[in-house]
């Protein structure tokens, strides 16, 4: 079997979760990674065995032996970093948030479309099994009409206004931090823009948002979302129908899914993995990439527009 050659732009704490999960796949290995600075480049590659180290990117994307790329750096690199990769003709995984707005992911987008590259967004909980699961049971109608989906993240982060999480510069703030999760985790069971958006905010001493909660209205049915830097959340994700409630813990990095009619479990789904579960997205876009195919059929590019989209309009309803 052919194995997609991977590069990783960044050597940051993200970059270490790649690393290892891809140990894990069949189709894909570790070729090599860059930094900015050589020697975290050169420390990285000798702690997972890879084969050569990059001081500076643009040597990582001109690598004849890379096929693919994962963008492992802040927020607002990812334009840039991923832009450059597709123009040098790699594909590209980006970390999410994709971009930073709706209108930097459509130039991102575009950029894709003009050079043929493959690009998607590295929004894992997608292909967890316990997500997965719970979609099956949703498109089952085991729950019957969704009546309210309620999902919340949130870790307590110290105030450092020159740390990534808060730093204006880096597009700090909990939303695309951690707030995109829950969005991203309403588009999948909704499938849908909802027709109306509040949204309630508390900001840190610097601007940018430590806390947020926020309303989707569909008509039909309504998504209660939240995240925060400020305190620890449940970090639980409710499916909630006429018929049946979905429950996943620690949605973002589901291991399990219940089903629950009323009080009773029902189905119970675990997964059982030793990994962290990156493992899932990378095996995907090696298929995908395999295949020839230019965008994932599970998280296509439409829908990370439809996360910056909803993420901008709950921005628009910040308060302070």
């Amino acid at each position: 079997m052919t194995k997609i050659r991977w590069g990783i732009v960044g050597a940051g704490r993200i970059a270490h979760t790649f690393a290892r999960d891809i140990a894990a796949t069949s189709n894909g290995v570790l070729q090599a990674v860059a930094a900015r600075d050589g020697g975290a480049a050169r420390n990285f590659a000798g702690q997972y065995d890879i084969p050569s180290w990059h001081e500076g990117y643009e040597s990582l994307y001109a690598d004849p032996d890379v096929d693919a790329v994962y963008v492992a750096t802040p927020h607002t690199l990812h334009l840039k970093n991923s832009g450059d990769a597709l123009r040098a003709g790699k594909a590209v995984l980006c970390e999410k948030p994709l971009t930073t707005s709706a209108a930097e992911c459509k130039e991102l987008i575009a950029m894709a479309e003009q050079t043929s590259g493959y690009l998607m967004e590295a929004m894992w909980t997608w292909f967890l099994p316990a997500v997965r699961k719970a979609k099956t049971w949703v498109d089952e109608g085991r729950i019957g009409s969704l009546v309210q989906l309620k999902a919340d993240f949130g870790y307590p982060m110290p105030y450092a206004p020159d740390e990534r999480t808060y730093n204006v510069d880096l597009a700090g703030g909990c939303l695309l931090d951690m707030g995109v999760y829950p969005v991203a985790f309403a588009a999948l069971f909704t499938g849908r823009d909802p027709i109306e958006v509040s949204a309630f905010s508390h900001h840190a001493p610097n601007g940018v948002e430590d806390d947020v909660a926020a309303i989707f209205n569909y008509s039909d049915c309504v998504a209660t979302l939240s995240t925060s830097f400020r305190a620890k959340l449940p970090n639980r994700a409710y499916i909630i129908g006429e018929d049946a409630c979905i429950a996943i813990p620690n949605f973002w990095c589901a291991h399990e899914c219940q089903l629950l009619v009323v009080d009773e479990v029902v189905d119970h789904f675990e997964d059982g993995r030793t990994t962290n579960g990156f493992n899932y997205q990378i095996e995907a876009v090696n298929n995908d990439l395999a295949a020839g195919r230019r965008q994932s059929e599970i998280v296509p590019l439409s829908e990370s527009l439809r996360f910056q989209t909803h993420m901008d309009l709950i921005r628009s309803k910040f308060s302070g």
